[in-house]
Formats: structure tokens, sequence, C-alpha cells
């Protein structure tokens, strides 16, 4: 499998992008904000088109896109949570805008199809690169604001009565998961970053409540997820997106079953 020079490119995409979802799926789980991932990549399509459309590179068009969606988000804060009538919307328009500029450019047909379910076995020594200084990057600055993201995050009324601004954390956080979002999509799609953006956070989260842990729970998770998953996809030449999809919400079922463990043996005991 690794004699192949697309196969070696797949396992190092998937790796640092695995890693990057992991562990900023996990505070987007513990924030209670799962829609800003699967928001962002829909806005984000639409972006990618549009860009492809005026003769742009559709992924600088996916990550412009995106991160201004995950800003204009941070902004709003307080203000979406609940809204999931105009979240839905939102979602609908942007895929229907992407659908109608691939109207007026039918030739990135294929191109629209990676963006939707993810091409791993696609990525270009370039894009490794690019994927590598974005997750490095996002990495870093969401280290930096870790601890106060996490302090508004369990206690926000007090972490405000303290002076942290809520409504710069939310924007500096969104526009992390803007730019995990956007390297996701080079992976599993547009369509299920659901899948590495959540899946391991929400897994992580089921089986400890140990920040540390459960952050490295959620990378390892992620990152198994994709190995795993290419390797299926290699043997069986079955679709990549697919096995990920199934190994994520695998682990969540089972996470779920630990979690929830003594309550079942007693109900089989009964």
């Amino acid at each position: 499998m690794f004699d192949y020079d697309f196969m070696q490119n797949a396992f190092i995409a998937g790796g640092i992008v695995a890693l990057l979802a992991g562990i900023v799926g996990y505070f987007l789980v513990l924030r209670g904000q799962t829609f800003a991932g699967h928001a962002l990549s829909h806005v984000g399509f639409a972006g990618a088109t549009g860009a492809a459309l005026i003769g742009l590179s559709p992924m600088g068009g996916l990550l412009a896109v995106t991160l201004l969606g995950g800003i204009a988000m941070g902004m709003l804060g307080e203000r979406l949570q609940g809204s999931d009538i105009a979240i839905g919307t939102v979602l609908s328009l942007s895929l229907g805008l992407g659908m109608l500029f691939l109207h007026f450019y039918t030739s990135y047909a294929t191109q629209a199809t990676a963006l939707l379910f993810g091409n791993v076995l696609g990525v270009s020594s370039e894009t490794l690169w690019m994927l590598g200084s974005l997750a490095l990057g996002s990495l870093l600055a969401l280290a930096c604001i870790a601890r106060p993201l996490l302090f508004a995050s369990l206690q926000p009324e007090l972490a405000e009565a303290k002076g942290v601004s809520l409504r710069r954390l939310s924007v500096l956080f969104l526009a992390i998961v803007a730019l995990a979002t956007a390297e996701c999509v080079q992976i599993v799609g547009v369509l299920l970053v659901f899948t590495l953006m959540v899946g391991p956070g929400a897994s992580a989260l089921q089986l400890t409540s140990r920040l540390g842990l459960g952050v490295l729970l959620a990378a390892v998770l992620a990152l198994a997820e994709c190995w795993l998953g290419i390797t299926l996809a290699y043997y069986t030449d079955w679709p990549t997106s697919f096995w990920i999809t199934t190994l994520s919400a695998l682990a969540y079922l089972l996470a779920v079953l630990y979690r929830r463990r003594p309550a079942f043996l007693r109900s089989v005991a009964h």
C-alpha cells in the first residue's frame, strides 16, 4: 500500500487533518457549538465554487469564505444559539449557491464532487505543505487561548465578571474552527465534515471528563478513524469517506455503551 506516492500523501494529509479536527472538535463539542463546523463547511462550498467561477483558486475561495463565516458567527455570539431555522436556511442557501455556480461552470463538476464528499487520495505534495502550515498555525492559536476558552466554556458568567471578553474569544475560536473545517473538507468533504469535527470529540467526552485526557482521546480517535478508513478503502475499493464516517459512528456508539454500562448490565440482569 505504501509503495504508492498517493497513498503516502493520503496518510500524511489524513493524519494532519485528523489531529487538528480531533483537538478543535473536542472544544467545539464542549462549548455546544457543533453546528458551526457543519454550517461553515456549507458556506465554504459556495466560496470554493464561486472562486472557481471567476477563475480563482477553489481552495483559496474555500478558506477565505469559511474564515469570514467563522468570524461572523463569532461576532454574533449567543444570538445564534437556538436559531435552528436561520442556520438551516443559511446551510441550504449556501449549497444552493454552490450548485448555481456549478451550473455556470460545468467543467468544475469533478472537483465539486471531491469538495462534497472528499478526496484524500488526490492530495498533492503542495497541498500537504499547505495543510501542515494551516494545522500548525491553528493549533498554536488554540494553545494560546485554551485556558480562557475553557474558563469561558464552563463558567461564562464568572469568566465575563473576571474580565474575559467572551465575544473576542468566540471570534478567535470560530476562526480556528473555520480553518479546521476547510482542512476537513479535503478529507471527508462538505457533507461529512461532522464526522471528523464532532464524532471523535463527542466520543471522548463520553469516555472521560478530564480535559487533558479528553483532548488526547479525541485526537487519537480521529487519527485512528482516518487512517483505518483509508486502509479499508484501499483494500475494499469503497469510498474513504464512507469508512471514516462508519468508524466514527461506531466509535461514538461504543463510547455511549461504555458510559452506560452499569445501567445496561442491570437491565440485562433483570
